[in-house]
């Protein structure tokens, strides 16, 4: 069985296929997910769940958000991909911040839930504008 010599062009188009195959690979670590999470959702990092997690091309994101509380919400950001890292000498960030929406059911997303008429948030102006 003859066997080729590795030559410098073998060698240089390899290191190119790692390289692009590297750009194309994106993950965002747990710890990096769970803060920028907390942040979004003002929540500390322990009191929610990251589940469906589905990372699209372009290094979008998408996942759901439950709460210990039972709220949920529907997140999503970018993380660039590993070459950018190389690229920019590791000094630009590569993971975005969270973004999520709050899931609302029953009512609009914009409109806030009235407080209950005993709470301290229905005071008597609240009371009398019929918003609790």
């Amino acid at each position: 069985m003859k066997t080729s010599p590795i030559t410098m062009p073998t060698v240089l188009a390899s290191l190119l296929a790692t390289l692009l195959l590297g750009c194309a690979a994106t993950s965002v670590p747990q710890d990096k997910l769970e803060q920028r999470t907390a942040t979004a959702i003002g929540r500390s990092v322990g009191n929610f769940t990251i589940i469906n997690q589905k990372m699209e091309e372009g290094g979008r994101m998408n996942y759901s958000v439950a709460t210990s509380d039972g709220a949920s919400y529907q997140c999503y950001l970018y993380e660039a991909p590993a070459m950018s890292k190389v690229v920019t000498l590791g000094i630009a960030p590569t993971t975005s911040d969270a973004i999520c929406t709050p899931n609302v059911s029953g009512r609009s997303a914009t409109t806030p839930a009235k407080p209950a008429a005993s709470s301290a948030a229905c005071n008597a102006l609240l009371k009398a504008a019929g918003k609790c």
